[in-house]
């Protein structure tokens, strides 16, 4: 038996934490996984590691996991080759287009599709072949506003400015809880040693959430918010450091700050405190501190943008940041220079140059919303959407209204999943091809390094071989692409390994020279436990991406938008609203078939105030029936003083109980899909981002 010892990075979720992995190989040649820890010498996370690595061993001998390609006949599910896939495929999607249209159609792409880098050099060589406008992912159920800000206000939807946490004074969270989350666009292992860093130097934390979450319970101060009126809360802080004074000069070049202070000079903090539910006076001292703080971050996140006003709140954030002199700033908020710089190599992006078809929704970056999905499918017509192409994505359980979506999915003509389970979404594929597990494959990170605390660069080795007759995530979008370039008589461009793009990418981004001498492959094959390039420095401006290289304070588009927030009606004062929450066992739906991740404590319940459940005769533990306008959900109630009045809170992600899952571990958890109380039809009209929180429902006796 021999024993080795691997560093690479977990890319489970945000964090990008780097792991020493002991393997041992057997006298058979067999190599099992012997422990996963934390690698106390890596450059960025400094020996921090969370559940969710520990559990990559369980994904690696997960006996439900998919390891060839899968072919369903009726309710069967039957081995088939790799070359007669790719051939099914490309016969049946060439079939379809040819009679319907390119946009019948669709393409897919899930949450894990950012944390491959297969996935992200590779995935269009194929998809891009399809020339199809119904192109959907998992931006538009999370992340979307912040990438129409940056498109906005700075020329490009990547360039988005990152918390200093290790050098602030002052950190103001909307909406986010990095403790549960490990970031979340923003990359920072050890997030709770580092927050609490700014406390022991005489900072300060301030948490605003309807839920005394586990980063709020650290925090110097939480303020409760009613869930869907942060962008009240902001207007009225932003209204404060106009009012009385308390903004900073900024070096950056700026243009439209006369018209943003002209535009929410209404929005007072007596007007909005009856909004969100904040006291006036604590609003506009939340101010004062926020400006008088040397150092100061304003940071919202998911619970901010998949709210009815997301792409709103996440431009008041900005403004914070910009007015406070903050944005820019050592200590505040700044731009990462990545070793392989996305920004520098790509364009600005695009917005609103076509719309879905049925509802008229904006595209952003050639992605239409996703909550169109399953009524392109549904709605009859030129144009209607036959099939359907999903990348390591559950929408069923990770979209809004998963019952209709499902729906949806019956009726279509063919399915194609690139996944390795048979879940809630993938069931209904008529072809499911396996990529290589996470330890299978190398990796670079190539987006949250974009995103990152610090400017961070690693390789990640494969720590297993990749098992005999595998592919692959990358080498699956090459089968594809030729099988069906070949049925269509198109040529396709030559292509090479994903680590050859990276290694081009490093060699001619600002680290590197062209040659192996600075930074490049063989030099970070040298260093396994990463390289430090050192902390965030200013740079925005000689970053701008807009015609004028000014940072543009007042979109149009936005200021627009403050219109429809003065309009908008209020909940009803008895009407409870629902939010979601995160753990930090859980990132994606998927993750709840491993042991290590769902032992424990129950987390699938609804979090209910003890006053709304005194005041509906229910009581804690007892099973209700939860219904919003699209469908009902049966789950277990908890009392908790975590969640405000008014406010009930239901995690993301459980409910495996349907029909045709194949994941034993995950299907034996209780619990319910939230997504199956989403509305469709609730979104933010800026951006067509859905509204996940904040989303009215009724909670009675089941």
């Amino acid at each position: 038996m021999t024993k080795s010892l691997h560093y690479r990075a977990c890319h489970l979720c945000e964090a990008i934490c780097g792991l020493a992995i002991e393997t041992e190989t057997q006298a058979d040649g067999a190599t099992q996984i012997r422990s996963i820890k934390g690698d106390a010498q890596d450059s960025f996370s400094r020996g921090h590691i969370c559940p969710k690595a520990v559990a990559l061993q369980d994904i690696q001998n997960d006996p439900d996991r998919i390891r060839q390609p899968m072919r369903r006949v009726g309710e069967q599910w039957q081995a088939i080759g790799w070359d007669e896939a790719f051939a099914l495929v490309a016969e049946r999607l060439s079939t379809i287009q040819a009679a319907h249209g390119q946009n019948a159609v669709a393409v897919y792409q899930g949450n894990p599709s950012v944390h491959n880098y297969g996935l992200m050099t590779h995935s269009n060589y194929f998809l891009g072949l399809l020339k199809t406008r119904n192109r959907f992912s998992a931006t538009s159920v999370d992340q979307l506003p912040h990438h129409l800000t940056s498109h906005l206000m700075y020329g490009h939807g990547l360039l988005i400015p990152i918390p200093d946490i290790d050098h602030t004074d002052f950190m103001l969270i909307l909406g986010g809880n990095p403790l549960a989350s490990n970031g979340s666009i923003m990359t920072v292992p050890d997030v709770e040693k580092r927050l609490k860093a700014i406390q022991a130097r005489g900072g300060k934390l301030v948490v605003v959430d309807p839920r005394r979450s586990e980063t709020a319970a650290i925090a110097d101060q939480h303020l409760f918010v009613r869930p869907g009126s942060d962008a009240a809360l902001l207007l009225a802080l932003l209204n404060t450091l106009f009012e009385e004074g308390l903004t900073r000069y900024s070096h950056l070049p700026v243009e439209g700050l006369e018209q943003v202070r002209e535009a929410i000079a209404g929005f007072d903090a007596e007007t909005m405190s009856a909004r969100c539910g904040v006291p006036a006076e604590t609003i506009r001292q939340l101010a004062r501190d926020f400006a008088a703080a040397d150092k100061a971050v304003c940071y919202g996140r998911m619970g901010v943008s998949t709210q009815a006003f997301g792409t709103l709140c996440q431009w008041l954030v900005q403004v914070i940041n910009l007015v406070t002199g903050n944005l820019d700033r050592s200590g505040g908020v700044l731009c990462t220079t990545p070793a392989v710089d996305l920004v520098a190599s790509t364009s600005g992006g695009h917005f609103n140059r076509w719309q879905s078809r049925v509802s008229g929704l904006p595209e952003y970056g050639g992605e239409l919303p996703v909550s169109a999905l399953a009524e392109e499918m549904l709605s009859p017509g030129d144009g209607q959407v036959r099939a359907l192409v999903t990348v390591a994505g559950n929408p069923v359980l990770s979209t809004p209204n998963g019952r209709q979506l499902e729906q949806a999915l019956d009726g279509l003509e063919f399915m194609l999943s690139v996944d390795f389970y048979i879940n809630e979404t993938t069931r209904y594929a008529d072809l499911i091809l396996p990529p290589t597990a996470p330890l299978e494959h190398d990796h670079y990170d190539t987006t949250f390094n974009v995103f990152a605390v610090r400017n961070v660069t690693r390789f990640n080795e494969a720590v297993l071989a990749r098992p005999e007759g595998a592919l692959h995530d990358w080498e699956i979008f090459v089968g594809l692409a030729k099988a069906f370039a070949a049925r269509n008589g198109l040529e396709l461009k030559p292509t090479m390994a994903p680590e050859q793009m990276i290694d081009m990418g490093l060699r001619f981004g600002p680290y590197g020279d062209g040659s192996e001498r600075k930074l490049s492959l063989a030099a970070l094959r040298e260093h396994p436990h990463g390289v430090d390039l050192g902390a965030l420095q200013p740079n925005l401006a000689a970053r701008l991406k807009t015609p004028s290289k000014a940072v543009q304070a007042a979109p149009e588009l936005l200021l627009a938008d403050l219109a429809r927030f003065a309009e908008q009606q209020q909940p009803a004062a008895h009407e409870l609203l629902l939010i979601g929450r995160r753990h930090v066992r859980s990132n994606n739906s998927w993750m709840h078939n491993y042991h290590r991740l769902v032992k424990g404590k129950p987390r699938h319940q609804l979090l209910m105030n003890p006053a709304d459940l005194a005041s509906r005769g229910l009581t804690d533990g007892q099973r209700v029936r939860v219904r919003s306008r699209v469908g009902s959900i049966e789950v277990e109630v908890a009392a908790s003083d975590e969640v405000m009045a008014g406010v009930v809170s239901l995690p993301h992600g459980w409910g495996h109980a349907r029909p045709g899952v194949q994941m034993d571990i995950a299907r034996a958890q209780p619990g319910a899909s939230a997504n199956d109380l989403t509305d469709e039809r609730q979104l933010d009209a800026l951006s067509g981002n859905a509204v996940l929180n904040g989303v009215p429902v009724e909670v009675v006796a089941a």
